[in-house]
């Protein structure tokens, strides 16, 4: 599987600024429109870059229609620690 060439690595701050943009913005739209969205502007690909690592980590699910959606609670997953479970 050939893997796309990256001309430009996100900084921190955009991950950020994305996931932050994302969790405002969940479940209303999908990729082009979350992009005019931000704050400030970046490259289309870096964007698309961000959004992958934010999938593929577990972040974000992009549905059949091709909405973003925001999945990352931190506060229910500290609540599973507290409470023992059992995580497979």
């Amino acid at each position: 599987m050939n893997k796309p060439i990256i001309l430009h690595s996100p900084t921190l701050e955009s991950v950020f600024m994305v996931e932050e943009t994302i969790q405002k913005y969940s479940q209303e739209c999908g990729k082009y429109q979350l992009w005019k969205k931000l704050p400030k502007k970046m490259m289309y690909q870096t964007f698309q870059i961000i959004l992958d690592y934010l999938e593929q980590s577990g972040k974000i699910i992009i549905d059949k229609d091709g909405c973003i959606i925001w999945t990352f609670n931190p506060e229910r997953i500290k609540k599973i620690l507290k409470e023992d479970l059992i995580i497979r």
